[in-house]
């Protein structure tokens, strides 16, 4: 049986550049658009059931999102890749600048899901999921399923499970679905976990976020959080952090002109001096030597 979904939705500034491809499914409407929105477009959207939003280029430099009315400003933040959003969790979007995109839509039921979920993961696992909203900006194989299921909503050519099982492998891919007792069973992260953690520490500018906060953006305590981090990456959270950061000072050194001293302001080193001997540590060369030879190349 298809699902027909139901959404409050309001936009403004926001248009469709080529036809709507839909198509429903036992518990489920999968949605493609291909759209762009003009500089302060913005949008509302509110849903009964679980939805997510998968996204085929990077719009987090031009679109941002809150969960609250009037967030913006204070409660706003990049819109990612890939989200998901639990039942009855508004959300308000607006537009910092033009930008064509693509994306695809899937409203699934929310007992679909947990008839989905429930035989795997136990139902109270799977309750958790559903109330615990992700975001992601590396969405890896996620893109690739999706563009598949694209693939069979615009044209259709196999039985309908087909389809299903591609939100389904999209869906727990996605989510954040806890072990049995909250814990790792294995010692170690989830995917699911990484990637809300990877996308909360680049949502922030310079990649700074203490061990709480971070144990916190995955669900767990700071202590059990520091060991299954350590098991997971061969890494302390802040060595891992850091490593991040050193990441972040290559990227701004090729694309930015920006002095060293400069990034290490903008990336919260001390001083120069600080950025320099921990990327000496990390990748063998001070930062301006690296950047020489990269433009030399």
């Amino acid at each position: 049986m298809s699902y027909q979904h139901s959404m409050t939705c309001y936009t403004e500034g926001i248009r469709v550049l080529a036809p709507v491809k839909w198509r429903g499914l036992n518990g489920l409407m999968s949605v493609f658009w291909d759209a762009e929105g003009q500089s302060g477009a913005k949008g509302y959207y509110l849903s009964p059931d679980p939805r997510l939003v998968i996204f085929f280029n990077d719009v987090s430099p031009h679109i941002r999102m809150t969960n609250r009315e009037g967030g913006f400003g204070q409660h706003d933040r990049p819109m990612t890749r890939a989200i998901y959003v639990p039942a009855g969790v508004p959300l308000w979007t607006n537009f910092t600048s033009p930008h064509r995109f693509s994306h695809l839509d899937l409203h699934v039921h929310r007992d679909r899901l947990l008839r989905f979920l429930a035989p795997s993961v136990g139902a109270s696992a799977a309750l958790t999921a559903l109330r615990r909203p992700v975001e992601i900006q590396d969405v890896g194989s996620i893109e690739t399923l999706a563009g598949l299921l694209v693939e069979e909503v615009s044209n259709p050519s196999k039985h309908p499970v087909y389809a299903e099982s591609l939100v389904g492998s999209i869906l727990t891919g996605l989510l954040d679905i806890p072990e049995h007792d909250g814990k790792q069973a294995n010692g170690r992260l989830t995917q699911a976990q990484m990637n809300r953690l990877i996308s909360r520490i680049d949502a922030c500018g310079d990649c700074r976020l203490t061990v709480a906060e971070m144990a916190a953006t995955v669900g767990l305590s700071e202590s059990w959080f520091a060991n299954v981090f350590k098991q997971t990456t061969g890494k302390t959270p802040l060595q891992w952090q850091l490593g991040r950061r050193i990441e972040l000072a290559q990227k701004l050194l090729v694309e930015s002109d920006l002095t060293v001293a400069g990034i290490a302001a903008q990336l919260g080193f001390t001083d120069q001096a600080h950025l320099t001997k921990a990327f000496r540590q990390n990748v063998g060369e001070t930062p301006a030597a690296w950047r020489r030879l990269r433009q030399i190349g």
